[in-house]
Formats: structure tokens, sequence, C-alpha cells
């Protein structure tokens, strides 16, 4: 029988082992960067309808009959010469934070954000890959009417607008043999914008998200594709890459198209959306959503920062997800951000969320260590049952847990606030490297990024350390030299793992470890006086 007293390590030892497969998983697995052609024809790189578009029969009031069509089926004459990655811009939208460029067929084809803190390899990030599916592309259930619809230009009221008064509007119009379209956007500072679609003739047809932004080259695995938030409160998430489901006229609040720190949305709180979706050949979901002739929702593109999210409807933060660990690490990233809003500063913010958990737990934790103190204290009566009741293994359970009753010590008690751990972990890994707010946002010294590793490499050095000393502070009860062997090894594992982290993520480890070095000595010295207390009484 293994010895009770060595859960508590073995434990231990396996939570620290599934982080690092965690970790590993995280960053060495390859994420899914499948091309996303669905609007354009590999040959002739021209504008296109796009793979399996819904195709709708009826008036546009009428439940729409989805089928599928192929890009061939939809495809514009092929006299038709703009390519995808040379659009034409008709209309720039102009702000101290961003550039939104619209093309001739009326969509957002680029965006080009002007912060710094967004910038990639020296120059301004631009959010959307030129060859895949844009923002308000309008698809119409008439197959010869779409393929006219991505040939005839848009016309437009102002050729540049400027934001600094805080919003402007704009008006494109495409002149069609059988109908009139009218987009008419106002645009915002922050990044939102009000749409309406006016059509002269009652036509079927849909207005799309777009695909996800394609800001994201990091190495690690985050979810990216589609987001689809139900009037029913349910998140319905299609990964690029994975997707095998086809939706059919669900009615939803919001429509999203996300990678890890943006997101193109079209959202409308006061009346759903019916949203159809389809999956292209390469298992991306592009998603539709069923217009009408007058036809008028919101839209949003740019960074999912928490605060700007929030202050358009509290229900878009639901756009900010965290993978399946979302209900813990929300309320987390809450709280991480009131710290910020009192401090100014993320570094620090983490810092006192850290405080504030080990704060939390430390009178579970008092309980596990001084547990694991009186355990310590027990080896040698523990090694002596072990032999004397080598062939009985039942009397030997019994007589250790007499034992454990009459030294009130509990072989079980160090678990929990281990367990507690896991989540909070997995919640705080996912928010800080989630979070856009930390994107640029320094917290002293050298630390000037915490969303990417430390370039000197001294927090994971750090964090390896305070992980070797807190192991030698800890009462070990370890008596199996390979589980010996192994946690030796572990603050040597995680330096290494840890040295590519964000620096962010890296600084909570390393705080928590700093803190729970202060809770063993605190608890150790408590158990010294307890020790002294009991053999002064014998006396």
């Amino acid at each position: 029988m293994e010895q009770q007293s060595d859960l508590q390590k073995r434990l231990l030892i396996a939570l620290t082992l599934s982080f690092v497969v965690f970790i590993a998983f995280d960053l060495f697995m390859p994420k899914t960067l499948k091309p996303i052609d669905a609007n354009a024809t590999v040959q002739t790189q021209q504008v296109v309808a796009g793979e399996n578009a819904p195709q709708v029969t009826g008036t546009n009031n009428s439940a729409p009959a989805v089928t599928s069509t192929t890009t061939a089926d939809m495809a514009p004459s092929s006299s038709l010469t703009v390519p995808m990655s040379s659009f034409k811009v008709l209309t720039s939208v102009n702000s101290d934070r961003f550039v939104y460029s619209i093309d001739e067929l009326g969509r957002i084809a680029q965006a080009t954000m002007l912060e710094k803190k967004y910038e990639y390899e020296g120059e301004k990030l631009k959010l959307l890959n030129p060859d895949w599916v844009k923002p308000l592309e309008l698809r119409f259930s008439d197959i010869n009417l779409n393929a006219e619809a991505l040939k005839v230009p848009y016309t437009t009221s102002a050729s540049s607008i400027d934001l600094s008064s805080g919003t402007a509007k704009v008006t494109l119009t495409q002149v069609l043999s059988s109908t009139t379209v009218t987009k008419e956007l106002t645009f915002y500072e922050d990044g939102h914008y009000d749409l309406n679609i006016n059509l002269s003739t009652p036509q079927a047809y849909f207005v799309m998200p777009g695909s996800r932004p394609n800001a994201d080259h990091t190495i690690y695995m985050v979810n990216q594709g589609a987001m689809l938030k139900k009037t029913s409160g349910d998140i319905h998430i299609i990964e690029d890459g994975d997707a095998d489901e086809k939706l059919n006229g669900i009615y939803v609040d919001f429509a999203s198209s996300f990678d890890r720190y943006f997101a193109s949305i079209l959202y409308d709180f006061d009346k759903p959306l019916k949203v159809y979706t389809q999956i292209t050949k390469d298992e991306n979901a592009l998603v539709f959503i069923q217009g009408e002739q007058s036809f008028a929702l919101h839209g949003y593109l740019g960074p999912k920062e928490s605060t700007v999210l929030a202050n358009l409807n509290p229900k878009l933060t639901d756009a900010i997800e965290y993978g399946v660990i979302t209900f813990f690490a929300k309320p987390l990233f809450q709280l991480l951000e009131w710290f910020h809003g009192l401090v100014g500063n993320w570094g620090w913010a983490i810092i006192l969320v850290t405080l504030l958990i080990k704060l939390v737990l430390f009178p579970l934790s008092y309980k596990g260590m001084m547990s694991m103190q009186k355990l310590k204290d027990l080896t040698p009566q523990m090694k002596e049952l072990k032999t004397k009741y080598a062939n009985d293994s039942q009397k030997m359970n019994m007589k250790m847990m007499e034992m454990y009753k009459k030294e009130g010590a509990n072989p079980m008690g160090g678990c929990l606030p281990m367990l507690i751990q896991i989540p909070i972990f997995f919640a705080i890994y996912r928010v800080l490297l989630n979070a856009v707010e930390l994107q640029g946002a320094e917290w002293a010294l050298w630390i000037t990024d915490l969303s990417i590793k430390d370039p000197f490499f001294v927090l994971p050095i750090l964090m390896g350390a305070s992980m070797w000393y807190q192991q030698k502070l800890t009462p070990n009860t370890m008596t199996d030299p390979l589980q010996q062997k192994i946690f030796q090894w572990l603050p040597v594992v995680m330096t290494v793992f840890f040295l590519t982290f964000p620096a962010g993520l890296v600084l909570y480890w390393l705080v928590n470890n700093l803190f729970t070095i202060g809770q063993q000595f605190v608890i150790n010295s408590a158990y010294e006086r307890q020790k002294a207390a009991k053999a002064a009484l014998r006396k």
C-alpha cells in the first residue's frame, strides 16, 4: 500500500506535469491556419460570390430555403479583372486609432490599427486578409443578381471622412439591373458603426461580418473562427478548421468573426438577427445574416477591449472568450480590470490579483501546510508501521489511520488547496493569453509588454529559482526515489517552458511562488510554536 502521506506530493507532481503538457500543447502544436479561399477562385483570384453561399427562394421577408451552390455556379464573368489583393479604396474612414478602407464593392476591405502597441514587425497592423471574405459584403439569393453585384462598383458620397469630431457618415450606392442598393454608414471613433441597408425593390439577400481577422501571428493555440450569441443567451463557437455543422435560420443577438485579439461583429439587441452558416471546403464557417428591404443593424471592427464593448452594450463583452474555462476566466478578468482601474498598471494589477487569491485561500492553505508538517514528523512512525505490517496492508492502513487521528494529521489536508489552484491557473492563463489590454502594456523596468516573453528571461529564471526554494521549505514525505527526482527537476522543466511565455503569466507564477514562500515561513513558525507548547505541557 502506498503511504497516504505521499498523496499531496504526488498530486502536486501530477498537477504540475499536467500544466507542462497543457503548456507544451499550446506552444508546440501548430495552429490550424488553413487558407480561406471562400470568396476567390484559385486560378483567377477574382471577386466572386463565394463557396457554399446560401441561395434563397421567395421574397426576402419569407423563410428562405437554403441550398448549396458551387463557386463556379456563382462566379462572375471572366471579364472581371479586379484581384482581391489590390482593391481600390472608395472611401477612407480616418481616426486617431484606425483607418478603415471601403472598397468599390461597399465592403470594409481593410482595417489598419494606428496605435503603436499593435505594430507587427515594425509596421502598422492590418487586420484583414485581402483574399478573404470582407465585412459588409452582400450576397444575393438570385445567382445572376449576385454575380452582377460583385462586378458593379458602388458610388460614394465622400471619398474620405474624418472621425475627429467623434462621428461621420457616408452613403454608398450600387445601381443594379433589378434593384438599387443603398448603404448608409455612420462611423464612431470607438470602432463601432451603424448600418442601414435599403433596396429599391424586394430582393432576398444576406449581409456578412466577413471572415475572421488575420492579426494573430503568435504560436499559441487560441480559438478563432465564428461566434454566435443566440437570443436564448447561449454562445455558439465554430472554430476555423473544425467546422462540421451548418446552421439554418437561428436567431442571434450578434454574429462575430474573431481571432485572438480582434473581431468583426454585427449585432442588434433590439431585434433578433436571422443567421445561416455554410462550411467551406477548408472546414471554416461563413456567417450570413438575412437582410430585409429596409434593414438596420450595428457593427464593430477592432480589438476585443472589454471597456469599449461594455460601453456599446454589456452583452457585447460575451464576444470575448477564453476557451472552455470562460465561465471562470471572465470574472477573473473583471477582477483584474478592477485592480487596473485602481493602480493604472496591468503588471501591478496581476500582482494584486495574485495576492487576493492567496489571501482568500490562506485558511485552506494553512490547514494543508500544517497537515504536511505533522505528516513530516510522523514519517519515522509510518515507516515502522509499513515494515511491521508489510504482509497485512489492511491492518497497516487501519493503524496509520489511528495514528493520524491521534496526532490530528490529515493526509488529504493539503490536497484541496492544490485542487482549487487548477481552475485558477487555467483561468488566469487564458486571461493573460487572450486579453488584448495586455498588448503593449508596461509593468516596470525592462518589461514593456506583458503580452510577449521577457526579452532577457529574468522573470522565468526568478520563477524557477523561487519554485526551487519553495520546495526546500516545503515538508517532504516522499520515499520513492523516482518521485523525488521528478520533483527536484520540476523547477528546471517549468523554467524552460516559461522562457517563451508572456511576461504577464510568468509574473503571476513568480509572485504566486513568492507569496507561497512567505506563507510557508509563517506556517513553519506557527507549527514550531505549537510543538514547543505541546512539549511544555508534557513536562
